[in-house]
């Protein structure tokens, strides 16, 4: 085949993939009154509890609440790309509402990293709750040109491994997989060494010893079948992931008045509506691992120990963005009040 034939073929192969996408991401036109159909986005799986308990009856309620005249699509698991590329899927129209883990593009929400502190929270409707009033009163500027429905800070992390930790010394040199945010940060204070992986590699690399463990909260050890895996799990905090539930700006300027007041006030009680990821959940979640994870706790002084390691790299951190002009100070302090206000202690948050 000559060079020219093949320029030829990749040229229509091209056109027809680009006239396929045209036909499924076509921009919406929403008149007064009329219907919204939603294209829905998310990194988790299409099988997994956040899938069929959290987003699509959040997605039923909405529907319902508008009596019909809300409809949507769900795009889910690696749909439409992989998970650090769903604020921006949202962001740039490929779906008009997804969620988003922020903590996994390094860099891009410098402040908002303060989500990720190590809180001890079992419920994400906490998180939320607190993650709203750190936007609107600190973190807005971070998201221009899309519409934040919420962010939060997850379920609480914690550690599970093929070898057991009781010490600070036992961390040391250990390969951990990290979500990102200052999990990363957290690993180094405690002599870990950060791997960065999709979720999806970590079962296989804990299996054949590519890494010793990994750093996420309850749900996605279930979801992602890691108990299968895991040996140890330490119930320790490492805080979790920045993340959010977002929508595409042109698509909210499209929406019909009458129905913004819905699709907010369901995106932003999601986990209430749901009733999902509380306290309960996470209580029970943790007890149905303890047939196959031997879950131990770290002794008070080893605990002490983690929270000063963990309590150092905060003022760091936040000397750090200090430096580059943010108010990283104010931020651990304002996020600390707002996590007291909803009974979540923030043991290691520095005294500025």
């Amino acid at each position: 085949m000559t060079d020219t034939v093949k320029t030829i073929k990749t040229f229509f192969i091209m056109m027809a993939i680009a006239f396929c996408c045209s036909l499924i991401f076509v921009p919406q036109s929403f008149a007064a009154g009329g219907k919204v159909h939603i294209r829905f986005s998310t990194w988790h799986p299409p099988a997994g509890g956040d899938v069929k308990k959290l987003w699509i009856p959040m997605l039923e309620e909405m529907e319902k609440r508008s009596n019909g005249r809300i409809t949507y699509t769900m795009y889910a698991g690696g749909a439409l790309g992989k998970g650090p590329a769903h604020y921006d899927i949202v962001k740039e129209g490929l779906s008009d509402m997804g969620y988003a883990t922020l903590s996994w593009t390094p860099g891009r929400f410098p402040l908002t990293d303060v989500l990720s502190a190590p809180i001890v929270s079992p419920a994400k409707w906490k998180g939320a709750e607190a993650g709203m009033a750190m936007h609107d009163k600190l973190l807005k500027s971070e998201f221009k040109g899309i519409k934040v429905l919420h962010i939060n800070n997850c379920v609480m992390a914690h550690l599970w491994t093929t070898k057991k930790v009781k010490t600070l010394e036992d961390m040391k040199g250990m390969k951990i997989r990290s979500p990102g945010g200052l999990q990363t940060k957290a690993l180094e204070a405690l002599g870990a060494t950060p791997v960065f992986m999709p979720l999806g590699d970590v079962y296989l690399s804990m299996e054949t010893g590519v890494i010793d463990g990994v750093v996420t909260c309850p749900a996605l050890v279930k979801a992602f079948k890691l108990y299968e895996v895991t040996k140890y799990g330490v119930p320790t905090s490492f805080g979790c992931v920045s993340e959010g539930l977002f929508t595409n700006q042109k698509f909210w300027n499209k929406v019909p008045e009458d129905l913004k007041p819905i699709i907010e006030d369901v995106g932003r009680n999601a986990y209430k509506i749901a009733g999902v990821f509380d306290e309960h959940w996470y209580n029970e979640t943790m007890t149905g691992f303890e047939n196959t994870i031997e879950i131990e706790k770290l002794s008070g002084d080893v605990q002490a120990s983690w929270d000063k390691n963990l309590t150092e790299m905060l003022v760091k951190w936040a000397e750090e963005l200090e430096a580059k002009g943010l108010m990283a100070k104010k931020a651990l302090l304002l996020f600390k009040d707002e996590q007291a206000k909803l009974g979540v202690a923030f043991k290691s948050c520095p005294v500025f």
